[in-house]
């Protein structure tokens, strides 16, 4: 055959990548200043990365190809996983990242989502269906830490966290999709503060499974008698196994099918049926009719899970596809005029201009949900109000942003590493076209990129009277001014048009009064928004990469010199190419283009 299995060793991140951005572009040991994490110093963050680091790369990436070819699969009405994925969970339970940023008093490792952010990187590049189980598990956990009873928390929070049971967030139902305020599952009263459930849910992912005794649903169901729409729906947590004196029986789930995806093949997706006998038990979590407002705090946490699961998805097709770059041979040099020995393709200008794409997106990326991992930090444990504040404005504005671009631009990154394999890109033999599969699903987890453009231009911009926006532009105006101060001008000068293009097409579109012609645009908006962004991530990282060369005096024959003039090209690759793109958008958005909203559904 003409083809060989390619079995090189990925490292599924950048080591120095990450690095870079934990200690020099995010200063991670800063917050330790914060009494949340006095007990903690640069040193003992970067032993949890490494320890997750070295899981990722020994156990979990070893495991990749096989659960995604051999999926989950039904028998006798329950789900049957990989054989390996037990051991996966028990280690990644031992390591402790299912509680890794709780708090003490929970049994938790009280670590920053900053570190945390990177160091679940890793071990998402290495299987993000293993790491899938943990980040849902941990979801699930802390909504009955938050807004549970004494009684749930002891009975199944703590076997959560401590990686003996898993859980699940289950709100779509076969209706109504995403559509939660047609959400049908009933609850009634049992008179012992119980209730019976009925309903039927659908894409529940880690649903169902042989991993572990227990599954916990967190479940959407309006109780008898609520009000209609969003304001009647309460939450439950509902045990595939309850618990009677000390015994678990069966509880009334029953999977009614299991959705064969085309990607994340370790994690099972599942129909699930409450009730079917009568005997479904839910237990409230909280107060009647506020389930939505309280499941916000996981849906909100996932999507930032889904935002670095792209990441991780894109920068592990990136790590293969440069590798293989450097060491396939085909053809010559543009002027050797077909004569001499092979180069690798790297030494094509335009395989370097597909990797250097890549680099843009991936880093930029991962610049961006490391960011927001920051911001969730200050924003639960600032000691100063305003700050404290002011970071939960940046973040709530941030989040639909650090979903839905490495996702979206993820796959992008994906497609480049099929496309710089060539034909072997597109066999199965070769891992990128298994993560392009894996990718597209981030789009779709946790809200799809429609739903985060709405989200962001019907109601995150106009946040407290626009003050979030505000923030936004003062943190550019900063960044902006460092730039100017080195040698960094010509790139401000661009990011700088950018906010103010953005800024003005923003107070335009709010004025609308009128909600259809406010949000026709609201796709192109997340795409501007996203780039605008992204580049206020690239400039910042290439300040910072500027001013240690300046200090180092490292020239480019060293790995750091290296490194950083790798940034600053990326840097100027990102906001010289991307950035214009944004006046194409406004100008869109501006003139109110309605092709769409016009036409009719027979018309296509």
């Amino acid at each position: 055959m003409g083809y060989r299995v390619h079995t090189m060793v990925n490292p599924l991140l950048n080591d120095r990548d990450v690095s870079f951005l934990l200690f020099e572009v995010l200063r991670a040991e800063e917050l330790c200043a914060l009494p949340a994490f006095a007990e903690y110093s640069r040193e003992t963050f970067t032993l949890y990365v490494d320890a997750c680091r070295k899981l990722a790369r020994e156990a979990l990436f070893p495991a990749y190809r096989p659960m995604d070819e051999l999926p989950p699969r039904l028998e006798d009405g329950r789900v049957k996983t990989h054989p390996r994925m037990r051991e996966l969970l028990r280690r990644l339970s031992e390591l402790g990242v299912v509680n890794a940023t709780r708090p003490f008093e929970v049994g938790g490792q009280q670590l920053p989502s900053t570190v945390a952010a990177f160091a679940h990187a890793y071990l998402m590049a290495g299987n993000l269906s293993a790491q899938g189980y943990i980040g849902l598990t941990a979801g699930a956990a802390r909504l009955i830490e938050s807004f549970g009873s004494d009684d749930l928390r002891r009975d199944y929070m703590t076997r959560m966290y401590a990686g003996e049971w898993t859980g699940t967030m289950a709100l779509t139902e076969p209706q109504a999709g995403s559509s939660l305020a047609d959400v049908a599952t009933r609850a009634t009263p049992a008179g012992d503060g119980t209730y019976r459930l009925v309903g039927s849910k659908i894409f529940i992912s880690g649903g169902d499974h042989d991993l572990t005794d227990n599954i916990v649903h967190m479940a959407l169901a309006r109780i008898d008698g609520a009000p209609a729409g969003v304001k009647g729906i309460s939450l439950f947590l509902v045990p595939a196994q309850r618990r009677e004196g000390d015994a678990l029986v069966p509880n009334d789930t029953a999977v009614a099918g299991v959705i064969h995806k085309i990607g994340w093949r370790g994690l099972p997706s599942i129909a699930l049926n409450f009730g079917e006998n009568g005997d479904c038990v839910g237990y409230l979590v909280g107060e009647p009719n506020l389930g939505l407002s309280y499941m916000f705090q996981m849906m909100n946490e996932a999507r930032l899970m889904v935002g670095l699961n792209g990441v991780a998805s894109a920068y592990v097709a990136y790590q293969e596809s440069l590798e293989y770059a450097k060491t396939r041979p085909q053809g010559r040099g543009a002027t050797s005029k077909g004569v001499g020995s092979q180069v690798a393709i790297i030494e094509h200008a335009d395989v370097r201009r597909m990797l250097l794409r890549q680099k843009a997106m991936v880093e930029g990326g991962l610049a961006l949900v490391a960011y927001a991992s920051r911001l969730s930090d200050l924003a639960e444990h600032a000691e100063d109000a305003e700050q404290k504040k002011e970071s939960f404005l940046l973040l709530d504005l941030l989040t639909p942003v650090a979903k839905s671009f490495p996702a979206e631009k993820g796959f992008e990154s994906n497609a480049l590493a099929v496309q710089i394999h060539g034909g072997y890109g597109y066999s199965s033999e070769y891992l990128p076209e298994a993560w392009l599969r894996d990718q597209k699903l981030n789009s779709i987890h946790e809200g799809t990129t429609g739903i985060q453009g709405m989200d962001l231009l019907g109601r995150k911009v106009s946040l407290a009277g626009g003050a979030a926006l505000e923030l936004l532009a003062r943190e550019i105006g900063s960044v902006l001014r460092d730039a100017r101060a080195g040698q960094l001008g010509r790139l401000a000068d661009l990011l700088e048009r950018a906010l103010s293009t953005t800024l003005g097409l923003t107070k335009h579109l709010v004025s609308l009064r009128e909600p259809g012609a406010r949000l026709l645009h609201s796709a192109d908006y997340l795409e501007l928004f996203s780039t605008l962004v992204v580049g206020f991530m690239w400039l910042l990282q290439a300040n910072v990469a500027e001013r240690a060369l300046h200090e180092s005096g490292a020239d480019e024959s060293t790995p750091d010199g290296a490194f950083y003039r790798g940034k600053l090209c990326a840097a100027q690759y990102y906001l010289e190419t991307e950035l214009p793109r944004i006046e194409q958008l406004a100008a869109l958005s501006f003139a109110g283009e309605d092709s769409y909203a016009r036409v009719r559904p027979d018309w296509l």
